[in-house]
Order: C-alpha cells, then sequence, then structure tokens
C-alpha cells in the first residue's frame, strides 16, 4: 500500500511542476519520502532535458519589452510544438527572460544564457527547469535591445491561435512612427540584407537582375526594381531625408 495522500500528490506536483503519473511513481519508489521523491524527479528531468538536447526546436515565440519609446528589447524563445508555444508557463518565461534581459544590460543571448536570474541559477539553468517541467526541449535563440532617440517593434503571428513568431525592433534617430512601422513591416515581409539600396553591392544587385531576367523574358525594369527593393529595408521611394533616420533592424526568419 502506498505510504502517500492525494494531498501529497498534489504538494509535489505544484513544487516539481512533473505529471500526476511521474509524481505517483516517484512517491511509490520512495516509499513515501517527500525529498528523496523529489530528488528522484529532478534527476529524472535532468536526464530527460539530455535526452531532448538533440531534437528540434523548430516553434516558438517572440515576446518584447518596452521601459519607454527609446528603450525596446525582442526575444525569441523556442520550443518543439505549437502546442507548448501558446502554453501559459512558456510565454510567461519568455516574458520573464525579456524584461530580465533588457533591466540588466545584456547584449545578446549568449551573454543571457551565462547571467544569473536567481541566486545561484542562470538563464540557462532556469530555461533546462522549464523544459523538465514542460516536457519538450526548450531554446533561447536570439535577443536584441535598442537604445535611441525612438524605438519600435512589430510583432507578426503566423497563427491567430498562437503567439507572434515573427518580430522586427526598429531604432529610429527621431520620432517618427509610421517610418518605424513601414520599415519594420518591410523587413517582416522580405528579410532583407541591406538597409538602403547605396548598401547593396554592385554584384548582389546583378545577381537580383540576373534572376529577374529568368523571371521575365521581357526583362522589364519594373521587375528589377522590385526584386532590388525586396533585398533592401528601406525603400528609394522615401528619399535621403527619411532614410537617414533608420540606424539598425533585427528580425526573427
Amino acid at each position: 500500500m502506498a505510504n502517500f495522500t492525494a494531498a501529497d500528490v498534489k504538494r509535489l506536483r505544484d513544487l516539481t511542476g512533473s505529471g500526476m503519473m511521474a509524481v505517483k511513481n516517484a512517491l511509490t519508489e520512495a516509499d513515501g519520502d517527500f525529498e528523496k521523491a523529489t530528488e528522484l524527479l529532478r534527476l529524472k528531468g535532468a536526464k530527460d532535458v539530455g535526452r531532448r538536447a538533440e531534437r528540434t526546436a523548430a516553434n516558438g515565440l517572440v515576446a518584447e519589452h518596452f521601459a519607454n519609446s527609446g528603450d525596446g528589447a525582442l526575444l525569441e524563445l523556442n520550443c518543439e510544438t505549437d502546442f507548448v508555444a501558446k502554453n501559459a508557463q512558456f510565454i510567461e518565461l519568455a516574458q520573464r527572460l525579456v524584461e530580465f534581459a533588457a533591466a540588466n544590460g545584456v547584449t545578446d543571448a549568449a551573454g543571457l544564457l551565462t547571467t544569473e536570474i536567481e541566486p545561484g541559477k542562470t538563464v540557462q539553468a532556469l530555461i533546462e527547469e522549464n523544459s523538465a517541467k514542460i516536457g519538450e526541449k526548450l531554446e533561447l535563440r536570439r535577443f536584441a535591445h535598442f537604445q535611441g532617440a525612438y524605438v519600435a517593434s512589430y510583432l507578426h503571428k503566423s497563427d491567430p491561435s498562437l503567439p507572434p513568431t515573427t518580430g522586427v525592433l526598429v531604432e529610429l534617430d527621431s520620432e517618427n512612427a509610421e517610418v518605424a512601422k513601414d520599415v519594420a513591416q518591410q523587413i517582416a515581409a522580405m528579410a532583407p540584407k541591406y538597409l538602403t539600396r547605396e548598401e547593396i553591392p554592385a554584384e548582389a544587385i546583378e545577381k537580383e537582375r540576373a534572376l529577374a531576367e529568368l523571371e521575365s523574358r521581357r526583362v522589364p525594369n519594373r521587375v528589377s526594381r522590385c526584386r532590388i527593393r525586396s533585398i533592401s529595408a528601406v525603400p528609394n521611394r522615401w528619399g535621403e531625408r527619411r532614410r537617414r533616420r533608420v540606424r539598425g533592424t533585427r528580425r526573427r526568419p
């Protein structure tokens, strides 16, 4: 007969975030010893995280945090399935991480992973802890933090029932919501490699023109211009005054 009660099961589930059967099995193996059962679940969770390391985390979300109109950050946290991507615990973890990173002067994902978020616990350890509770591989892929005269973001949902999966962060040298929105949406739609047309190397322009010729034997200038516009974040039609305002961008592909 098991030496534990339903209250023990609930308490251990609340403490570890483990499933019902995993908690019951741990308490049974520990003969009702709560501390031993907790340790068994911790060790099992660590082993499971190791096994999940080889899996692909192809889903996830982009979370944002703004301290003010000139200070914004984006963070991409990945998981294995879209089911977990909309899990409240996963969403809360991403939001906690982006807020922590923005407030602590972290510059990139690699630096964030090694930073202590709690006494004696790094962000990497926290992610692995949540991976064990959720049951999927979790991976911090990207972090960007812009501080300047004006910072804006654009988040795009590929599915209305899921969190945003594409995020763009734009920094301008003066406040202009319209320009920021246009630039951010251009980046989200086209994933451009360059900020302005002037930055595009001549060989890249020739390559785009060659591709345009293959697409249309008429070789219209319109097609070439469209292809070239698609690889720069700031359209040439805006004019030099508006293009000078854009200082930087980040994007999740």
